[in-house]
């Protein structure tokens, strides 16, 4: 590896797990979505260096582009009264339960790399497309169209629901509020 992928990745892991930090410790929501768009930029950078470029556009476009703004329409929509008192009084449960993942993360790591190092002959042997949009666009297309229908449904569903609530009960301007007033006489 090269010292400038070596300074990108560590640029890209510092990204991550400083954006997790601020999503998972800070007491606005505005600023931990703001960590979380960290954390998503530095997984797509990692990305890059795997040299998945669809998924790094992807991982930019679904979750940064659509998943982080529909965070902050939804904390703007719910303004300051979504905040709870219990919630801001400490921050010592938010990096317990940050510390249990963490840790919880690093034993999954370590049973990952044991079982991958029996795997690892295996992995080197790709095929030529593996990763390319034309595979991926193929595999979902074919064998995949039926998961891949579902989740459009899916997110249609979301959309609809989301809309739904934001427009919540108001009234209907065509009524008429002042039901003591008479009506006109017909002459």
């Amino acid at each position: 590896m090269k010292y400038i992928e070596i300074a990108f990745f560590a640029f890209n892991a510092l990204l991550t797990f400083g954006g997790g930090l601020i999503t998972v410790g800070s007491r606005r929501p505005i600023r931990s979505a703001m960590g979380l768009l960290a954390s998503i930029v530095g997984i797509a950078g990692c990305y890059l260096l795997l040299a998945a470029e669809f998924l790094a556009a992807i991982q930019l476009i679904v979750y940064a582009g659509a998943v982080v703004i529909l965070f902050i329409f939804v904390v703007m929509l719910l303004g300051s009264a979504s905040v709870s008192p219990s919630d801001a009084r400490s921050a010592v449960p938010r990096y317990l339960g940050a510390g249990v993942f963490l840790f919880s993360g690093v034993g999954a790591l370590g049973l990952v790399i044991r079982a991958a190092t029996a795997e690892a002959e295996a992995a080197k042997a790709l095929p030529e497309k593996f990763g390319k949009v034309s595979a991926i666009g193929h595999e979902i297309f074919t064998s995949r169209i039926v998961p891949f229908e579902l989740t459009g449904a899916l997110l249609l569903v979301a959309v609809v629901g989301a809309m739904a609530v934001a427009r919540g009960k108001q009234s209907d301007p065509t009524r008429r509020l002042d039901k003591t007033a008479e009506p006109e006489a017909a002459e």
